[in-house]
C-alpha cells in the first residue's frame, strides 16, 4: 500500500512539472490594444460632463499664472467665471 506522504509528494511533483508549461501559455497572450492618445491641449471630458468653455479655460490659465491650487482655486474659478475676478 502506498503511503499518504508518497501520494502527496507525487502530486506535488506533477504540479510543479506542469507549472512552467501552463505559465508559458498564459504569458504568450497578446497585449491589450493601447488606448487612444488624447491631445494634450484639449482635456477629455468625462462621460456625462459638458466640454469646457472658452471662459473656463481662460480662467484656468489665469489661476495657473497665479499658482492657485486646491480650495482657493475652486473659489477663484467660481469668481472668475462669474466675471468678478
Amino acid at each position: 500500500m502506498i503511503s499518504r506522504l508518497t501520494l502527496a509528494t507525487a502530486a506535488l511533483s506533477a504540479t510543479l512539472a506542469l507549472s512552467p508549461s501552463v505559465g508559458g501559455a498564459v504569458a504568450q497572450t497578446p497585449a491589450p490594444a493601447a488606448a487612444s492618445i488624447a491631445s494634450p491641449m484639449a482635456p477629455m471630458a468625462k462621460k456625462g460632463e459638458k466640454p469646457r468653455t472658452a471662459q473656463s479655460l481662460e480662467c484656468s490659465k489665469k489661476a495657473d499664472a497665479q499658482n492657485v491650487h486646491g480650495k482657493p482655486r475652486k473659489t477663484f474659478m467660481s469668481k472668475c467665471k462669474a466675471g468678478k475676478a
